[in-house]
């Protein structure tokens, strides 16, 4: 095969060779998997009844204290009764998120096409992924903040910095298992590398590219929560903050099942738009 046809560009794993293009372990069901019986639906309904209220039960026979672990009861209670005042900080928190995960998702695409378009790219921005993946970006927050102050700007980096490697290496991964003999084909006729990159290597590589988004984005929302504990005065992680020190557990709680709905929607986000795109490689 001519050489120009080969990807010769080394992994961030450092393993060689084509690999088929799929999905392993859990990954897989965000394009593929049975859908789910009446009968299962109400087995996983009857599960969450059971568990709830078990829990409810057992804190009030043992009456352990609010301050410890609050009732189920308790905390559906304050999630409706904190609500007004919740209301924006989570407003803030989805921004902070929606934004740098936009910006960190985009530099981490158009970098995954130039490092498998030049090999000598990827040997020189590697090393710098790695370090951006291997580094908690909450330890630069404080940083951060000295430069930009206290307003959006040092939780919107953070949170760029952090899942923008997660969307460059998986979508550079999907990039580098295309077929090379689709890509042969299309060299044979005529196609120009700008087409063989939108018309192949994207479309190939879509299924990747969806699951690092959906991690960039979950990465992104620890992030956030985490650059709001240490360093904002508004969003759900300051209100985490505020309720830990006045040990308002009910309303602590409330702001973890906020941010466990938060995490299952971009979950439930993913799993259709990759059953929309990526739907061929079940």
């Amino acid at each position: 095969m001519d050489s120009e046809l080969k990807d010769t560009i080394p992994t961030f794993g450092g393993a060689k060779g084509k690999a088929d293009v799929s999905l392993s372990g859990g990954m897989a069901s965000l394009t593929s998997g049975p859908s789910r019986s009446a009968f299962e639906i109400l087995v996983i309904a009857l599960v969450a009844v059971v568990i709830i209220g078990g829990a409810e039960l057992l804190i009030r026979l043992f009456e352990v204290p609010q301050y410890i672990l609050p009732a189920p009861s308790a905390i559906a209670a304050a999630l409706v009764s904190e609500w007004p005042f919740l209301w924006p900080h989570l407003v803030t928190t989805l921004c902070e998120l929606l934004i740098g995960f936009a910006i960190g998702a985009s530099v981490g695409f158009v970098l995954a096409a130039v490092i498998t378009q030049f090999p000598f790219a990827e040997k020189i921005v590697t090393p710098y992924i790695l370090l951006l993946v291997t580094t908690p970006m909450l330890a630069l927050v404080p940083l951060l903040v000295l430069r930009f102050g206290f307003g959006w700007e040092p939780r919107i980096i953070a949170v760029a910095l952090a899942s923008g490697p997660m969307v460059m290496i998986n979508s550079a991964t999907g990039f580098r298992r295309v077929d090379l003999a689709k890509i042969a084909l299309a060299r044979s006729f005529g196609a120009s590398t700008l087409q063989i990159f939108t018309k192949i290597r994207i479309p190939m590589a879509m299924p990747m590219i969806i699951v690092g988004l959906m991690v960039g984005s979950i990465f992104g929302l620890l992030t956030t929560v985490g650059a709001e504990m240490v360093g904002g005065a508004e969003g759900l992680g300051n209100r985490l903050n505020y309720y830990s020190s006045m040990i308002r557990m009910p309303q602590f709680f409330a702001v973890i099942l906020l941010l466990a709905v938060i995490g299952i929607s971009i979950y439930v986000l993913f799993f259709l738009i990759g059953k929309k795109w990526a739907s061929w490689e079940s």
